[in-house]
């Protein structure tokens, strides 16, 4: 079992080494540029350049069914299901294949919105609450893909 994470814009990556770490986990720290990220010897830092995608195209042609993603981003985390990994939002909200779908339409509904100027920009402030349920789903997830598998 190996972590991934969408690093660009994850508010959580040091969290997520953290319990990576406490596993024995190696955690994949995905990004398109060079960033400051947590320091161990089970973090592996990787950084694919290129366009837009590129992080998310290197995650999902590696991840399997015994991994577990963490990525806000709904096509990437729709791509890490169809590959049968556990996926977590930064928020520690799973994403899951009942529920994916809808997901995706609601992204490209929010993004039509955005464009027409119906509605303003993100979503709202990451929290330590956020912080906190995210620790527990993470530590949660790992232990049931080690009992899946």
């Amino acid at each position: 079992m190996e972590i991934y994470v969408d690093a660009d814009s994850c508010p959580v990556k040091d969290e997520a080494a953290r319990v990576a770490i406490r596993h024995g986990l190696v955690v994949h720290m995905v990004s398109n540029a060079r960033m400051r990220l947590p320091e161990g010897e089970l973090v592996r830092r990787v950084v694919v350049g290129g366009d837009a995608d590129a992080a998310d195209d290197w995650i999902a042609e590696r991840i399997t069914a015994r991994d577990v993603a963490v990525t806000a981003d709904i096509p990437l985390a729709s791509r890490c299901l169809k590959a049968g990994a556990a996926v977590l939002g930064p928020t520690g909200k799973a994403f899951t294949e009942d529920g994916i779908g809808s997901a995706l339409a609601m992204r490209e509904l929010m993004s039509y919105l955005r464009d027409t100027g119906d509605v303003g920009g993100g979503g709202p402030a990451f929290t330590k609450k956020d912080r906190s349920r995210f620790l527990e789903a993470l530590e949660q997830t790992i232990r049931a893909v080690q009992r899946k598998g």
